[in-house]
C-alpha cells in the first residue's frame, strides 16, 4: 500500500490532508516524493522559524542527543536551565514552566490563575475570562477557554469556569469572580485579525484595577513571529502569564509558561509536572533559536511582513489584509481554500484561518523566494 492509503488504515482521520507526501527540504523550499518544488509559506503553522533543515539548529540537536536525549525531571539538565534564564532575561519575566505544546502551556497559565486566586482572593475567585472567536488549545479545558462554538460541539460538557466575552471588551464582566483576563493579541485561527491597541490597553487597565490577572497566549504570535520577540511587545503591556510554543523549538515540541514576578511562587512542589517539559533536546533546539531572534531579525520579520500587505492591498480579487509581521491573513473574493488549493498545484504552501489564507512563512525566508512565492499566489487569488 502506498503512503496515503497506509495514512487512511492506521492514523486518526483527524486531519484532512492534501495529497502530497513531502519527502525532503532547505530552508523554505521543499519537495515532494516525485520530486516537485514547493515554497512553503505556512512553516509546520508558524513552527519552523528558520525553515526546515536548518543547518546550525541540525547542530545544536544532534550535538545534545550524542550528549543525553532524555532525563527526567527529578534532575538538572543545562539546557532546559539555560532556556529558562534566556526567555527570562530576554522577557522580564521571572519564572518558566515547560510542557510540551501550547494547549499544556494554556493548562498550566489556567492552574496559576486559578491557584494564585485562590490564595489572594479566595477560591470562589476561578472564572478565566477569554474572548470570542479566541483559539486556546484542544484539550477540554482549552476548548472551553476557547472562543469560538463550533470547537465545542460534541465534546460537552467542558471545564467550567470559563466566560467568552465579545473581543471589543465592552461587556465588562464581574471582577470579583474573575481569576485571570486570557487573550491573544492576534487572533490567529480566528482569521488573523489583530486586537486593536486600545483593547489591549483597555483590558490590561480593568485587570490592574481589579487585581485580576493578565495573560497573554502567544502560541502562534510568539518568538518573533509578529516583528516583536513576542507580540504583547507591540502594545506595550506587562502580562502576569505568558504561553508559547509553535516556533520555540523550531519543529521539536516544547511549550513555555512565563510567569511574572507577581506569580513567580505560585506553583509549590507537586502543583504541576510533565514528563517531557524541559526535554534537553527540545531546549537545545530553543536555545538555537531564540538566540538568533535578535534585532537584526525582527526588522527583517517586519519589513517582509510590509512587503507581504503592500503586495496584496490592492491585489486583484483581494478585499482586505490583516496582521502584523510575518503573520498574513488575506480575505478573497475566492473561496479561501480552492485559493489554497489552486496555489498547491503551482508549488506554494500555505494556510487557512476561516474564510482568509493565512500566510506564516520562516522569519528568515529569502527575499527572492518570497517574492517567487507572492506572485504565484497572486495570480491564484485573481483566478
Amino acid at each position: 500500500m502506498s503512503i496515503t492509503e497506509r495514512d487512511k488504515k492506521y492514523v486518526a482521520g483527524t486531519y484532512n490532508r492534501f495529497p502530497v507526501e513531502i519527502a525532503s527540504g532547505s530552508g523554505s523550499v521543499v519537495y515532494d516524493t516525485a520530486g516537485k518544488r514547493y515554497i512553503d509559506l505556512g512553516s509546520g503553522i508558524g513552527v519552523t522559524a528558520f525553515g526546515i533543515a536548518d543547518p546550525l539548529w541540525q547542530q545544536a540537536v544532534t550535538r545534545q542527543i550524542g550528549l543525553v536525549q532524555h532525563m527526567s525531571n527529578l534532575y538538572y539538565t543545562g539546557p532546559c536551565v539555560d532556556l529558562a534564564e534566556m526567555l527570562c532575561t530576554r522577557t522580564g519575566m521571572s519564572k518558566v514552566f515547560f510542557s510540551n505544546s501550547g494547549a499544556e502551556a494554556n493548562e498550566c497559565a489556567i492552574k496559576v490563575a486559578r491557584k494564585y486566586q485562590a490564595e489572594h482572593k479566595g477560591p470562589e475567585c476561578s472564572t478565566i475570562v477569554t474572548l470570542k472567536n479566541s483559539f486556546h488549545g484542544r484539550t477540554l479545558t482549552t476548548l472551553a477557554a476557547t472562543g469560538q462554538d463550533h470547537y465545542h460541539e460534541l465534546f460537552t460538557p467542558l471545564t467550567p469556569g470559563f466566560l467568552s466575552v465579545d473581543p471589543d471588551f465592552t461587556e465588562l464582566p464581574d471582577p470579583d469572580r474573575v481569576a485571570a483576563i486570557l487573550i491573544e493579541c492576534i487572533q490567529g485561527e480566528g482569521g488573523v485579525i489583530p486586537l486593536p491597541q486600545d483593547t489591549v490597553r483597555r483590558i490590561a487597565d480593568y485587570a490592574a484595577a481589579h487585581d485580576i490577572l493578565l495573560m497573554v497566549d502567544e502560541v502562534q504570535t510568539g518568538n518573533g513571529r509578529t516583528g516583536a520577540l513576542y507580540a504583547y511587545m507591540n502594545y506595550g503591556i506587562h502580562p502576569d502569564v505568558v504561553s508559547t510554543a509553535k516556533g520555540l523549538a523550531g519543529g521539536l515540541p516544547l511549550g513555555a509558561t512565563l510567569l511574572s514576578e507577581k506569580v513567580s511562587g505560585t506553583l509549590g512542589f507537586g502543583d504541576h509536572g510533565s514528563t517531557f517539559g524541559g526535554n534537553p533536546v527540545s531546549c537545545a533546539a530553543a536555545l538555537s533559536v531564540l538566540s538568533r531572534i535578535d534585532d537584526s531579525l525582527l526588522a527583517s520579520v517586519r519589513e517582509k511582513g510590509q512587503y507581504l500587505m503592500d503586495s496584496f492591498m490592492d491585489a486583484p480579487g483581494v478585499e482586505s489584509v490583516s496582521g502584523m509581521g510575518l503573520m498574513i491573513g488575506i480575505k478573497c473574493r475566492r473561496n479561501a481554500g480552492d485559493v489554497v488549493r489552486e496555489a498547491l498545484s503551482k508549488g506554494v504552501l500555505c494556510l487557512t484561518a476561516k474564510d482568509r489564507v493565512r500566510l506564516l512563512p520562516a522569519l528568515n525566508i529569502p527575499m527572492d523566494i518570497l517574492k517567487e512565492a507572492v506572485d504565484i499566489l497572486k495570480e491564484c487569488i485573481a483566478g
